[in-house]
């Protein structure tokens, strides 16, 4: 009798099952067929030359018994030359698209060609596949235990699977409209071609989507492939259940990528930052955005009043926390290199070496060679250092930001979404596709933040602290080399071999001794009394002063002793010799040693002390009389009244100009004014509301307005009485 069919192995059957299954498994004939007509050729006539019918009995017998089995275990061996020989040749086909395709691609130096978006992480799937195929090849010698090392190696192997594959497959839908791109313009075309033709003619391949989706078509045939090695394995047999666990792990690899894929999909539609104009969002408006961002807006509000239960994930909130704090770190640290780089710009801008003062040698010659040699070689260099250690990794790192940023606030607006259809679900039962499309979308949103955000965060805070040590690190290494280019100057210099504690002890005392002489300086400065000397006034100031004198009266005019320089808000910033009309002897505090006054335009506060009465210039002319309260025998001229006497004493006052049209002008406006050539006007202010002196406020026939201030012209009166401006 034929022993019953029980494999031991899954290539290892028994002799006797062997010798006589060989000869019936011509491809062309079925199971059904095979001796079923009485055919010679048949096992019982190869074991006995001359069988009795007894024993072809038996034979015949015996096939239907074994058949099965031995076509289930050769079939399993097929199914498993399969999977090796397929994934043998699959990693040779990568390894012509890394080494030789993308190589050759490479050194052509086409700018225009995305080699990485091209060829994605094609490295990494090919580390694992030759791993992967090593750990196959090693079973072959397993015998019965092949199986279960089959099935061991792909449990193994199942997570850095779907780690490379899952962002190859995402990548993949952009490597196809690079190609379809590509194929859009003959000279890139033509250069993709002679690569292949170049590097891969066997294939045939016309253009590059025939490497690339291999990756694609080899991951979703692995549990083809293991199902098939399960179709052919007995159920009794030990590696049953671990291929069934096999097959399961990768048909939960390829749904984990398909899953990868859509969250994706996702979160490239939200993820990109739109500068809109506020046009462009009055044009996104209608009935359905309004009504949806109403429904939002409602449901934060409630949110923020208690009236409903905000949805809390606590891990997400985690993440979320750290996240904003990294971006918040990012920004910050931006705006203060930022502020950095601009200082260090303006510190090389200016000469601080280079000055009027012509010394030969000495402490002062020394420091110029030295800041000569840092502003020439040290700082720029410095400078483009900085640039390009710290602030393009800080940018780029900021750029990094602004997806996951547009993601995070999407989140809310889903969420909203979310919480408002799972209410409105709870209610009736059911809700319509589009508001099951939109959970679907906030919980693809949730995974992936949830997924990707502690690896982003992580990676975020090391480039962050890569770049404070890069900037520390260059710190250090300025500090040293200005150290270096100043030593040979510090050992020239009278304290260069000083101790450092002495030093800094001279130093003190030569600060002190300084700062006392300034002081002292400044004080006598400020006490000493100008000369009353005329101060000579511009054909601008003398416009100016009549403009003043109109406004305010010759009683109200002062002339500024010294320059003064504004350090306060309000404060005005005036040269000596300038005239000034006092508005209000005190400041807003009611500080009488500050006085508003008016500067013929610009109006601020100014020291009183540095204000002396204005004296026009008395001239004896012709037609001209000055009446004064002191009518002693002398007439002198001055600019500047006795201190006893607070006010020019004048009796009558004429002024010698008067501003004229020099041409007509048309008002286009109610702010404007019409003149005529030769009409007289009052100059009410030398310039507009903006400051500009382009044009002039002034009166013409008890009407005011705006003219310009090229159409006047100041000319002598013809009958002056009393008072000329200084000549």
């Amino acid at each position: 009798m034929v022993e019953q069919c029980q494999p031991k192995g899954p290539f290892s059957p028994s002799k006797s099952t062997w010798a006589r299954t060989e000869p019936l498994l011509p491809p062309a004939r079925e199971e059904g067929h095979l001796c079923a007509q009485g055919h010679s050729q048949c096992p019982a006539e190869m074991a006995s030359a001359e069988p009795d019918a007894e024993d072809a009995a038996e034979a015949e017998e015996a096939v239907y018994e074994v058949l099965p089995c031995d076509r289930m275990e050769l079939s399993q061996r097929l199914a498993v030359e399969e999977l090796i020989t397929t994934e043998a040749s699959y990693v040779h086909n990568i390894q012509l698209c890394v080494s030789d395709i993308r190589a050759h691609l490479q050194k052509k130096q086409l700018p225009e060609l995305d080699l990485e978006g091209l060829f994605s992480n094609t490295d990494d799937i090919l580390h694992v596949s030759r791993r992967f195929l090593q750990g196959l090849e090693a079973t072959a010698g397993s015998g019965q235990e092949q199986l279960l090392c089959i099935s061991t190696l792909f449990q193994e192997f199942k997570e850095e699977m779907e780690t490379v594959y899952k962002i190859y497959c995402a990548s993949y839908d952009h490597a196809l409209q690079l190609v379809e791109s590509y194929r859009r313009d003959p000279r890139l075309q033509e250069e993709i071609l002679d690569t292949l033709n170049a590097t891969v003619p066997h294939t045939g391949a016309s253009d590059l989507s025939f490497f690339l989706v291999m990756p694609v078509q080899r991951v979703t045939k692995y549990p083809l492939l293991l199902g098939k090695i399960l179709e052919n394995t007995p159920s009794s047999a030990s590696a049953h259940s671990a291929l069934e666990a096999a097959a399961r792990a990768m048909a939960q690899v390829n749904a984990n990528i398909n899953e990868y894929k859509r969250r994706r999909e996702v979160a490239t539609k939200y993820n990109k930052a739109e500068h809109l104009t506020l046009r462009d969002r009055l044009a996104r408006l209608n009935t359905h955005s309004i009504a949806k961002k109403t429904t939002r807006l409602s449901r934060l509000l409630m949110h923020e009043a208690g009236i409903v239960a905000k949805t809390e994930d606590k891990e997400y909130d985690d993440l979320e926390e750290k996240f904003q704090c990294v971006a918040s770190s990012v920004a910050t640290l931006k705006e203060n290199v930022a502020s950095y780089l601009g200082h260090l710009e303006a510190f090389l801008l200016p000469t601080p070496h280079q000055s009027d003062l012509q010394v030969a040698e000495g402490p002062a010659q020394q420091y110029r060679r030295l800041s000569e040699r840092l502003q020439s070689a040290v700082f720029p260099e410095f400078k483009q250092r900085v640039d390009r250690l710290v602030w393009q990794p800080l940018c780029s790192l900021s750029d990094m930001l602004e997806g996951p940023q547009q993601l995070v606030k999407k989140r809310l607006d889903k969420l909203l979404d979310y919480e408002e259809i799972q209410e409105r679900k709870s209610e009736m039962g059911s809700v319509s596709y589009d508001e099951e499309a939109a959970m679907n979308t906030y919980l693809a949103i949730n995974d992936l933040l949830v997924a990707e955000l502690p690896q982003f965060n992580q990676v975020a805070v090391q480039l962050l602290g890569q770049i404070l040590r890069s900037f520390s690190s260059l710190q250090l290494d300025l500090a040293a080399q200005v150290l270096h280019h100043a030593e040979k100057e510090l050992e020239q210099l009278p304290h260069g071999h000083m101790p450092l504690p002495s030093f800094w002890k001279v130093v003190e005392d030569s600060l002190q001794q300084s700062g006392a002489q300034l002081r002292a300086f400044c004080q006598a400065f400020e006490t000493v009394t100008p000369s009353p000397g005329a101060q000579p006034l511009t054909p601008a100031e003398e416009r100016k002063v009549l403009s003043l004198v109109s406004k305010h009266g010759p009683d109200k005019l002062y002339q500024v002793t010294s320059n003064i320089s504004g350090h306060k808000d309000l404060d005005l910033t005036l040269l000596r010799g300038q005239v000034v009309a006092l508005l209000q002897s005190a400041d807003t505090k009611g500080n009488t040693s500050r006085w508003l006054v008016d500067a013929g335009g610009p109006r601020g506060f100014v020291p009183a002390a540095k204000l002396r009465p204005y004296s026009p210039v008395q001239v004896q002319q012709p037609g001209m009389q000055l009446l004064t309260l002191d009518s002693g025998p002398e007439r002198r001229r001055h600019s500047y009244a006795s201190p006893e006497a607070p006010r020019p004493q004048v009796a009558t006052f004429t002024p010698t100009f008067q501003v004229v049209a020099g041409f007509s002008f048309a008002a286009r406006s109610p702010q404007e004014v019409t003149l005529q050539a030769g009409q007289p006007v009052v100059v009410l202010e030398p310039h507009d509301k903006k400051g500009s002196t382009e044009w002039s406020l002034v009166e013409v026939n008890g009407q005011r307005g705006y003219v310009p201030s090229s159409y006047l012209v100041t000319v002598p009166v013809q009958d002056p009485a009393g008072w000329s401006l200084p000549v």
